[in-house]
């Protein structure tokens, strides 16, 4: 154990870092490696790799997941908003490349290809995105001559810009409600929510129209006509599982299910270990959401307040979005579940995630000490 009379890096970073934070993150990466074993062999097998191909892939990104979300939980809220900066240059930069040189699946171009790897830039950008608009949000609420709201409404134009153009209508929406929980927490007029509302609900109404895969998907999910193989063998699986699952190992339907590992693990995991299980991880996303949002509601410092906001609401909405794709409450929508599903571009993504929310909720006390001080002051309140 680390000593409270230690004074050094690790020990520092040790007593201030929030725990349980810390623990619930580890817990997902843990129950995700887990599933991994149960999702992912059948798969590996179907497409003639070796049966752990997937298992040993998934434990290989942990070890750069883990290091990267320490790493970051180190930083301070500045370092925080600088290494931001630098992550959404590099990762719009990338996403820009990927429409052009980028590597085609199913139609949509998401990803560049380094070697063995395969790299999903917008996966990087969202984290990135979140911290760069809360320091918008916070420097127009502090100095209201600077645009910051202005360069924040044309920052997501050109995020939506570019994940419309992959296409991906899943991570537009997920940008769109986090962006918009991030401004109107900065004080929104109501002007601009019905005016963003509206836009939101004719990109909709657009998109469904002009794009054929979410004409496909839309009429998929509202008529139930069409190629739903794999919606309906996920929702087979989890009436399979009943409370307590069929066991480990002891799935039978999770064989037949394409994506099992990544989009329809939620699904594995009811059929082997149950809805409690399930309803168990809901609540590890629901724990961090709420504290995450209890953080921000008593964290004085605007942009921290808005960055710890939204990096919550973003893990819990992909997870709210996979889980109700998962449940046939939503149109499929190719989105993973944070920490438990496959995919090392997603992780590490999440991970990063993790560690800005680790380093903006650390407990600083030379910083309450400063906060206490200017209020005592403007108050007009002797110092102590």
């Amino acid at each position: 154990m680390v000593s409270r009379a230690d004074r050094g890096p690790l020990a520092d970073w040790f007593w201030t870092i929030d725990r349980f934070f810390l623990a619930a993150f580890v817990l997902l990466m843990g129950i995700g490696f887990m599933l991994s074993f149960a999702a992912s062999p059948a798969v590996a097998q179907r497409i003639g790799l070796p049966e752990f191909h997937f298992v040993e892939r998934h434990a290989l990104f942990m070890i750069p997941s883990i290091i990267v979300m320490v790493g970051l939980s180190f930083l301070t809220p500045r370092q925080v908003r600088r290494t931001a900066i630098i992550l959404l240059v590099v990762s719009l930069s990338l996403m820009v490349l990927a429409l052009f040189f980028g590597v085609e699946v199913k139609g949509a171009r998401r990803w560049i290809g380094v070697g063995a790897l395969s790299i999903q830039p917008s996966e990087f950008m969202k984290p990135a995105f979140v911290v760069v608009c809360a320091w918008l949000f916070a420097e127009h609420a502090r100095q209201p001559e600077i645009p910051g709201n202005l360069f924040a409404i044309i920052l997501f134009g050109i995020v939506a810009a570019l994940l419309v153009a992959q296409p991906d209508l899943g991570q537009t929406i997920l940008t769109s409600v986090v962006w918009g929980g991030m401004f109107f927490m900065a004080g929104m007029p109501w002007l601009w929510i019905v005016v963003l509302g509206g836009a939101g609900a004719g990109g909709l109404v657009t998109a469904y129209y002009m794009l054929p895969h979410v004409t496909a998907r839309f009429d998929k999910f509202l008529t139930g006509e069409g190629d739903r193989f794999q919606v309906e063998t996920a929702h087979e699986a989890i009436v399979r599982g009943g409370w307590f699952g069929q066991g480990p190992g002891e799935g039978i339907v999770k064989r037949i299910l394409p994506d099992s590992h990544t989009d329809f693990v939620f699904s594995v995991a009811a059929e082997e270990f149950g809805v409690i299980f399930c309803m168990a991880l809901v609540l590890i996303f629901a724990f961090i959401v709420l504290r995450g949002l209890n953080h921000a509601f008593k964290e004085r410092n605007d942009f921290t307040r808005f960055a710890v906001a939204g990096l919550v609401l973003q893990i819990g909405m992909q997870s709210m979005i996979n889980i109700g794709v998962n449940l046939e409450l939503m149109p499929a929508k190719g989105m993973t579940l944070p920490l438990i599903s496959y995919g090392g571009s997603s992780q590490i993504a999440i991970c990063v995630t993790a560690g800005f929310i680790l380093a903006l909720t650390r407990h600083r006390p030379e910083k309450r000490a400063q906060e206490r001080s200017l209020f005592r002051v403007a108050s007009g309140v002797p110092a102590e």
